[in-house]
């Protein structure tokens, strides 16, 4: 009989910044989380992982998912038992190009935004990054992850990044619409994985935290 592993890979946004409230693009700027204002939401996102040991830990290194993840650990009894954190530029976002820094309200008239946006990602913005591109990037995280899990016997994951990459992850992994698959900030997905055979295969997904709605 084949021997079966099971993985969790837990994949969260940052927190709120100016540009979030502002409803900038803010793609691979470098823009810090807006403070108080991000915190209750990330208290929310702390206690739901309290009582999650980690064996690996992976973060974007931009400002904002720093500063989540800092936010996330404090506090949690699982942080230094091994799980280091590990800065991977690969988790940034989207690459908006000339788009990053505008609002939708100053772009909604341009011909070439439309296009972009008819095109669920599928044209690169201009001078950055198509969806095609950002999952090159991510793909070959999540088989660096997978990797290691299988050769390290990993059982959980959790990584910080930002709302464009989980998105792309979930049409990947979820098969959800292009824009169906936001997540607010602070959230995420649970994504399990399953190996047999030498395969992994993401056998189903949940959000993070659980919504109130769902609690009993």
């Amino acid at each position: 009989m084949s021997e079966i592993a099971r993985l969790e890979l837990v994949v969260v946004r940052h927190g709120l910044t100016a540009w979030n409230r502002e409803r900038r693009y803010q793609g691979q700027r470098d823009i810090p989380l807006l403070l108080p204002e991000a915190l209750a939401d990330m208290d929310r996102l702390r206690d739901a992982l309290a009582d999650v040991a980690f064996d690996a830990v992976h973060c974007s290194d931009l400002t904002r998912c720093r500063q989540t993840l800092a936010h996330i650990l404090e506090g949690n009894g699982w942080q230094g038992r091994g799980a280091t954190p590990r800065f991977d530029a690969r988790l940034r976002e989207l690459d908006f190009g000339d788009y990053e820094g505008r609002t939708w309200a100053a772009l909604k008239n341009d011909p070439g935004y439309r296009a972009w946006v008819d095109s669920q990602g599928r044209r690169a913005t201009p001078g950055g990054e198509s969806a095609e591109d950002l999952w090159a990037r991510l793909s070959a995280w999540l088989e660096g992850v997978l990797t290691e899990a299988s050769e390290s016997r990993h059982r959980r994951v959790l990584a910080v990044s930002h709302g464009g990459a989980i998105r792309e992850l979930r049409r990947r992994l979820e098969a959800v619409d292009f824009w169906d698959g936001v997540v607010g900030q602070a959230q995420g997905r649970r994504f399990v994985f399953v190996r047999q055979e030498g395969d992994w295969q993401c056998s189903c997904s949940s959000a993070v935290p659980v919504p109130a709605s769902a609690t009993p």
